[in-house]
């Protein structure tokens, strides 16, 4: 699993009129191959009407599967172009189709692959991009006369609580990045006097909202 990637925060859609043609791009964040055909054939069936359906899509941790799809745009004008977005972005696990709407202007071989660049960038953007970082769920268990202090200082601390339980003992997990582990269990060690202890109970992506910077 990867310590942390970047991919789109779900479902997005966004359109734009380039040369009176309408382009409408449609965004979604698919973990299989075969999730992303059925994505990309759902949204042919509600555009059935449209000149063309281009897609394209990059999955997987070494983004291992990769395919671009022109749908009748001469070749390499649209498919191709939505993917390099995709890999200039470093998204994975990411999906999209641009729908376009002839408007009676022909673009041209250049125009075709900048208005499908265009249209998958501002796409992205209005959907929005995810850090996914790989965290480790830490459980300490305490006494509970080292209650208020642990909870005190891991509150107003980076770490991030996911739950505590009150049994025999107080139980804490949080979420601790991988490369954090050591310093964290010797920094709980000292909070404690040595009466911590620790396991570790699991894995799970936390997710980050990134700013707009990432348009373009």
């Amino acid at each position: 699993m990867l310590p942390c990637y970047q991919t789109v925060q779900g479902y997005g859609e966004h359109e734009l009129i380039i040369q009176k043609s309408r382009f409408i791009a449609h965004i979604q964040r698919v973990e299989t191959e075969e999730k992303a055909q059925e994505f990309i054939q759902e949204i042919k069936k509600r555009h059935k009407d449209a000149t063309h359906n281009c897609s394209a899509y990059l999955i997987g941790e070494n983004n291992h599967i990769q395919k671009a799809n022109d749908d009748g745009e001469p070749s390499g004008t649209a498919g191709v172009p939505i993917l390099e977005v995709l890999k200039k972005k470093e998204l994975k696990d990411t999906v999209v189709v641009v729908t376009r709407y002839f408007g009676g202007i022909k673009l041209g071989a250049g125009g075709l692959i900048r208005a499908y660049g265009k249209a998958t960038s501002e796409g992205i953007f209005s959907t929005g991009v995810v850090e996914r970082k790989l965290m480790k769920i830490i459980r300490t268990s305490i006494d509970y006369t080292f209650l208020g202090k642990v909870e005190n200082e891991l509150r107003s601390s980076s770490y991030q609580i996911k739950d505590i339980h009150y049994v025999d003992n107080v139980q804490i997990e949080t979420y601790i990045n991988i490369n954090s582990i050591q310093v964290f269990t010797d920094w709980i060690t000292d909070l404690t006097n040595g009466q911590g202890e620790m396991e570790e109970i699991g894995e799970v992506y936390l997710e980050t909202l990134l700013s707009k910077n990432n348009e373009g």
